[in-house]
């Protein structure tokens, strides 16, 4: 039987009001961070909606490397190239979409603080689950340890789901309907039959 997750699939709403709850809590902690650095790929959607936000002009990507595919983790965390502009002598914040293991959260946090020089250095995310080993410092939505789910963010939809439909066929009767029922029912993650379709077409992500 295929190893399907549970998923939550997170809505451009949900994403609104994580950035308006992320930097409400950002703002009422103290001065507002002169520097944003988002980790790429996951956190650099949500970094451009904080740095909107916090009417921030400095934003700078981090490319860090942890999960592989949907809900695989690719061996250790790792950092895969250096940050894109400077934040020497600024109040930073360092952005990304989730706490999972929080182990790419920890390694960027390491790398920005030694390699950037920040003034300062706090981290956000619009979530946070529970049994991370890192706690940002501030976060939209915390999730209990045993409601682990894998979320679908809009700007991972098509790649979670060309994994999680491969995977999800095998089961079903190899149609995108009988693909998009399996995804239904295993994985709680309700999408049309002709998004399936396109993605079984596309065929799997490509490193």
């Amino acid at each position: 039987m295929p190893d399907l997750p549970t998923c939550r699939r997170a809505t451009w709403a949900d994403v609104d009001r994580w950035a308006e709850t992320l930097v409400g809590r950002v703002l009422a902690a103290g001065p507002a961070p002169e520097a944003v650095v988002g980790l790429t790929r996951g956190g650099w959607v949500p970094a451009r909606l904080v740095a909107d936000r916090l009417a921030v002009k400095r934003l700078a990507s981090l490319p860090t490397s942890h999960w592989g595919v949907t809900a695989t983790p690719d061996g250790e965390a790792r950092v895969t190239g250096g940050l894109s502009g400077p934040v020497e002598g600024l109040r930073t914040l360092v952005v990304d979409d989730i706490t999972d293991t929080g182990a790419s959260l920890r390694l960027a946090t390491e790398h920005v603080r030694l390699h950037g020089r920040p003034a300062s250095l706090a981290t956000g995310t619009f979530l946070h689950l529970a049994h991370s080993t890192f706690v940002p410092t501030f976060f939209a939505e915390e999730i209990p340890a045993d409601r682990w789910a894998w979320v679908v963010f809009p700007w991972t939809y098509w790649e979670d789901l060309r994994t999680l439909a491969a995977k999800a066929r095998s089961e079903g009767d190899g149609s995108a309907e009988g693909t998009a029922r399996v995804l239904a029912d295993r994985c709680h993650l309700v999408v049309p039959p002709g998004d399936v379709e396109r993605a079984l077409r596309a065929g799997p992500p490509r490193p």
